[in-house]
């Protein structure tokens, strides 16, 4: 299982669905990789298609499989309103190391809500990876029991 850093560029969104019918969004995103929470500027008055380019890192451990992103709408003196939400699969990035900006879809109650621009590399721990296939299997090169 991969061990290191998760860097994710949060590029832009497109078609996303307006939840203000007044004025225009103010959207922002919610990172969630495991236990790990991140939230992006508001993109202010940007709409239906916001700009970010922002940059975060996630320390990936045992067991990481997706990164979530959930859009909000920015409100003064309301709740946020949810414009919906894409997970990413991890699995890729890990293989390959770098993705470059793909679209992700964003779906709010099952629905196609617009779409999630995201770029993502991954840089493996120095210690976690040696080349030796086998001790990311386990066995007896990671046993510590003295005999």
């Amino acid at each position: 299982m991969p061990h290191g850093t998760l860097e994710v560029v949060l590029v832009s969104a497109k078609g996303l669905e307006d939840t203000d019918f007044l004025s225009s969004m103010d959207p922002y995103v919610q990172f969630t990789c495991r236990t790990q929470d991140q939230k992006s500027n508001i993109a202010s008055g940007q709409g239906t298609t916001p700009e970010w380019n922002e940059t975060f890192i996630f320390n990936v451990s045992e067991g990481t499989t997706e990164l979530k992103a959930k859009i909000f709408d920015k409100d003064v003196g309301t709740e946020d309103d949810p414009v919906g939400e894409a997970t990413i699969p991890l699995e890729p990035v890990f293989l390959e190391g770098d993705i470059p900006p793909s679209a992700y879809n964003v779906v709010k109650d099952g629905e196609f809500k617009g779409e999630i621009w995201i770029a993502l590399s991954f840089k493996p721990s120095e210690n976690r990876s040696r080349g030796v296939e086998e001790e990311s299997y386990g066995g007896w090169k990671n046993s510590e029991a003295s005999y």
